[in-house]
């Protein structure tokens, strides 16, 4: 197969970055590019894109139940009351990411969710469906809309959400259905 599909270890054809590692089919089988409409489950996915930033995801992946478990199951609320014994805690945990400054965004960002509903301010983003791309070269980075949503939640005091974070989350949150056409996924 070309135009970035490959066939998996069911023959099915897929988007071909979910096939180079386990963690990867999963998640892109059964997540990427499904619908969140959660606030506490498109936090979690802000703070795991935010934490990505400069990293390959496969690590992100692999270290996610650590996170959850740090990150007090991404509720919103508990994660907004830590205070500086939490983030010396976090920075001591060797099951996650230990950054400082996506830490403390983490927490602002738990923060400044509290006084929104994040679903309806993120979903508002969400550009018109349009056909999956046929080929990773038409997949973008950095769209109008994930700029725009990008410059809105940092002005509601959101950190650590550039446009191309922004795209990530679209992506990853079913905003935008970028698996290629003919992958297997649904």
């Amino acid at each position: 197969m070309d135009d970035g599909l490959a066939r998996g270890p069911d023959g099915l054809p897929r988007c071909s970055w979910a096939l180079s590692e386990s963690e990867y089919v999963a998640y892109h089988d059964e997540e990427w590019g499904r619908p969140v409409r959660t606030d506490q489950g498109l936090y979690e996915r802000l703070c795991l894109e935010a934490f990505q930033s400069g990293l390959s995801f496969i690590t992100i992946l692999r270290k996610r139940e650590a996170f959850r478990a740090a990150f007090a199951g991404f509720d919103i609320e508990r994660v907004a009351a830590f205070g500086d014994d939490d983030v010396e805690r976090l920075m001591h945990d060797a099951g996650i990411v230990r950054n400082r400054a996506k830490i403390l965004a983490a927490i602002a960002n738990a923060r400044a969710a509290l006084d929104i509903d994040l679903t309806e301010l993120i979903w508002s983003f969400a550009p018109p469906p349009r056909p999956r791309p046929a080929s990773r070269a038409e997949v973008p980075s950095v769209t109008d809309e994930s700029t725009a949503m990008a410059r809105e939640l940092k002005r509601r005091g959101f950190r650590f959400v550039g446009p191309t974070t922004a795209y990530a989350l679209m992506q990853a949150c079913g905003l935008v259905d970028d698996h290629l056409a003919g992958c297997a996924a649904a």
